[in-house]
């Protein structure tokens, strides 16, 4: 992949600038309460070019979500194939935990708005639907399973199991004010699945 452009990276900036704006008025007067409107006008934007970086006030926290899911299932089809679909799957996660640009304490900040607003939750979980289907060719190639036009439903299941117990941790590691080891609350979930 070639290097970003000059209007790539002054677009990132601009992205980055908005959504700590968006970040710092949530944590201000609280989700709900906010609207796109202030956040253009403290981030300096107009509301049109807002809306065209951002569709809703969702993807203010959960925008980055389209280029995880694609990290995500990048990542899962790059590990050996001698590698279980588990691990590979767990590596993937890993990858994408650990690939924000944001501090600690941001991404639990988001990862709290997210888990306590009934529309960013929706808004996080149809996004990750779209990384389960996506992940179900690659899933699926991994275990030796013929593609088909109709998932297959070990894959699909595995799929959705590793996906529970990294939603269970993330909700945990929530709950325990970013104090535990998001991690071993994956582990521990997974293993009690798998026994």
């Amino acid at each position: 992949m070639g290097k970003a452009t000059l209007w790539d990276r002054s677009r990132q900036a601009v992205v980055a600038e908005i959504v700590e704006t968006a970040l710092t008025l949530f944590a201000e007067q609280g989700y709900e309460a906010t609207t796109m409107a202030q956040v253009a006008s403290r981030a300096g934007v107009s509301q049109r070019s807002l809306f065209r970086y951002f569709g809703t006030k969702e993807d203010l926290v959960c925008g980055e979500q389209e280029q995880l899911g694609d990290l995500l299932v990048s990542t899962v089809a790059a590990q050996p194939p001698d590698m279980s679909t588990w691990d590979a799957l767990a590596a993937g996660f890993t990858t994408i935990l650990t690939a924000s640009d944001h501090t600690e304490q941001r991404v639990l900040e988001i990862s709290t708005l997210i888990f306590t607003n009934p529309s960013l939750r929706s808004r996080y979980f149809e996004k990750r639907l779209k990384w389960q289907r996506a992940l179900v060719p690659v899933v699926e190639e991994r275990m030796g399973i013929e593609s088909g036009e109709v998932p297959d439903a070990r894959a699909v299941g595995v799929i959705a199991t590793v996906f529970a117990c990294v939603d269970a941790a993330s909700e945990l590691w929530v709950l325990h004010g970013g104090k535990a080891d998001v991690f071993e609350l994956y582990e521990q979930a997974l293993t009690a699945v798998r026994n």
